[in-house]
């Protein structure tokens, strides 16, 4: 038998690695950014061409590589980071893998010009898929000059699962992000397609994440800091007041590289317990100096998952440290008594007159005797006078019917329809739910559940979240269409952006103005909305680009189908009935029915329950 056992060619074996190393541009930048910064350049430039796609350039100023240092550099385990394993555990760098040159060789077209600050000339040096086809001198600044050309162009299916450029450029934005907040003592800028995206200067930690973030953060942010010997904390946590629901900004560093650790993300958020709602988080940003020694980087590729050695005490300090500096600048929402309008309240005076009521009292009443005074006690009274006593029972049951009002009825059950004509649904109707029938009678409960029998038990509807499915379904069929006609805004709204909200809202333009939005860009991040979709009344516009522009990172659906999908909720929550009105039983009958036929009749839009069945069997073991 033949051997079976083979050794993988470098190239290969270098695309295996950088499907672990390199999973789209931003990954690409991550990595030549913290080289540059292990390099100690002091101002890095990020060029882009198709977020990515095309072209990912990064020029620095730092120290450069000789001729040899470069050609070496993109050999697999290469690295001047490191020298043996037991500097693993004392790790100063960004990176030490020696993984990352050689992964994004395999799979891109790669340019590099590089000098040192003591030497005449530089190196220029072109890779093709971990092929080098040339290297020569050059005449080059110091520095190293990185061009990524056509990033998996050799592994096509790799290249196919990309997402849209919106998608990229602001996972390009995230990561971008958490490089440039932790290292404020580095000038950064990035363009994208000839558009400045990022202009920042040299500056403070508060500095650096406000020219991210946006300057209306500043008014946000608590600073914290916590000193021991185990730990230093350093940075800001936001207000409770100011605690978001989505895209919350959440950043932990230590020794200067992002990490994400659940475990200390929920010491923070047990300092905010009774401070903000469940469906909401606060934005921090943190960072924690550690011995070296006493944390392992070298866990996940991306070298953000990160082993504490003293976790739980670290945990400990960081809890007090954010509960200390919340309590210490007084954000605590306090209880406010509104005395306006309220009843007033009689106080006694410092020596009221209290009248003692008169009451009669008899003597020689005992209420063991069957005569005596007062109320005489006959046990055959009631069984000789049972016709009358009856009599009376029904008087007052008469009269207890007859104070009930027609109103109070239908809270009970809907009454039927008066009459019957062509367009209206027969009250023995029988409606389709999957393999299930139901007798089209109807009850409303409380004003807000519609409830009828069905085959299997009893299905409950929500009517609100029944009719806010139903316009949601209409107006995105309305949105649907070619055309959309676009209204002028009397008074423009004006947009407050941060420098990525505004670079991806660049990039959103076309496809809005697709559908009847016009912005225009007014100075830095502030944009003017000109013109809306028409027929949106009543909903926020400003909400409705923030949202959009916000969700894009999720990638999946087209821009265009995000921004009808937001519209088209909106405006459905906006007229959707609300719960407590009274419905008649052709309102309840046609509601359920356009229910059924809409594309999903069991849960809203943002994923909420709409239809609830108790089965037969459950409520046969209630009795």
């Amino acid at each position: 038998m033949s051997d079976v056992i083979k050794l993988l060619p470098d190239s290969v074996a270098n695309q295996i690695a950088a499907g672990e190393v390199i999973q789209r541009p931003a990954s690409v930048i991550k990595e030549l950014v913290e080289n540059a910064i292990d390099a100690r350049a002091d101002n890095i430039q990020i060029i882009l061409k198709d977020a990515g796609r095309t072209l990912i350039q990064i020029i620095d100023n730092g120290v450069g590589m000789t001729d040899t240092d470069a050609r070496l550099a993109f050999e697999r385990h290469s690295t001047s980071k490191i020298r043996c394993a037991d500097d693993l555990f004392s790790l100063t760098t960004m990176g030490f893998r020696g993984e990352a040159l050689a992964s994004i060789a395999a799979i891109s077209q790669v340019e590099l010009r590089t000098r040192t600050h003591d030497a005449q000339l530089g190196t220029k040096l072109i890779i093709n898929g971990s092929v080098c086809e040339s290297q020569e001198p050059d005449m080059c600044p110091p520095g190293s000059n990185f061009m990524i050309k056509n990033i998996f162009y050799n592994v096509p299916a790799r290249r196919k699962f990309l997402k849209s450029n919106e998608v990229e450029l602001n996972n390009i934005v995230r990561e971008f992000e958490k490089l440039a907040m932790v290292n404020h003592n580095v000038e950064f800028t990035m363009m994208n397609n000839g558009h400045l995206m990022y202009k920042l200067q040299p500056g403070t930690f508060l500095q650096r994440v406000t020219a991210l973030m946006g300057k209306a953060f500043e008014t946000q942010l608590i600073p914290v800091n916590v000193d021991t010997t185990l730990v230093r904390i350093s940075g800001y946590v936001t207000k409770p007041s100011f605690a978001r629901k989505r895209n919350y900004k959440q950043f932990l560093f230590v020794n200067e590289r992002f990490m994400k650790h659940p475990y200390f993300h929920k010491a923070i958020l047990s300092c905010y317990d009774q401070l903000i709602p469940q469906d909401e988080q606060p934005n921090y940003f943190l960072r924690f100096n550690v011995d070296p020694e006493t944390i392992d980087v070298n866990i996940h590729p991306t070298k953000t998952e990160i082993k504490f050695e003293n976790e739980q005490p670290i945990w400990q300090i960081l809890a007090a440290g954010v509960k200390e500096a919340i309590g210490r600048f007084g954000d605590v929402p306090s209880i406010d008594f509104d005395a306006e309008g309220a009843p007033e309240i009689p106080a006694f005076a410092q020596h009221p007159t209290v009248t003692r009521p008169e009451i009669d009292v008899d003597p020689n009443y005992n209420p063991f005797k069957q005569s005596g005074g007062g109320m005489p006690f006959h046990r055959t009274a009631v069984a000789n006078n049972w016709e009358e006593l009856y009599k009376t029972f029904e008087q007052r049951k008469q009269q207890g019917m007859d104070a009930v009002t027609d109103e109070d009825l239908q809270t009970l059950v809907a009454p039927p329809p008066a009459a019957q004509d062509d367009d209206a649904v027969s009250q023995s109707q029988s409606l389709p739910l999957g393999d299930e029938e139901m007798q089209a009678t109807f009850l409303q409960f409380k004003g807000r559940y519609i409830i009828t029998n069905m085959r299997s038990g009893l299905m409950i509807v929500d009517q609100h979240r029944a009719h806010l499915r139903i316009l949601f379904d209409q107006y995105i069929q309305q949105l649907s269409e070619d055309s959309i006609a676009s209204q002028a805004v009397l008074f423009p709204e004006v947009l407050h952006l941060s420098p990525g909200q505004s670079a991806m809202l660049v990039s959103l333009l076309p496809e809005l103005e697709k559908i009847g939005f016009g912005l225009s860009q007014l100075s830095g991040d502030d944009w003017s909305v000109n013109h809306v979709p028409s027929g949106i009344e009543g909903v926020n516009v400003s909400d409705v680009v923030i949202q959009v522009v916000e969700s894009v990172e999720q990638g999946g659906a087209t821009v265009r189908r995000r921004v009808m999908e937001h519209i088209a909720l909106r405006v459905a929550e906006s007229g959707a009935i609300p719960a407590g009105r009274r419905l008649s039983q052709d309102e309840m009958n046609k509601l359920v029915s356009d229910l059924l036929r809409t594309s999903n009749p069991n849960y809203t839009p943002d994923g909420n329950t709409i239809i609830s069945v108790i089965p037969t069997e459950q409520i046969y073991r209630l009795f």
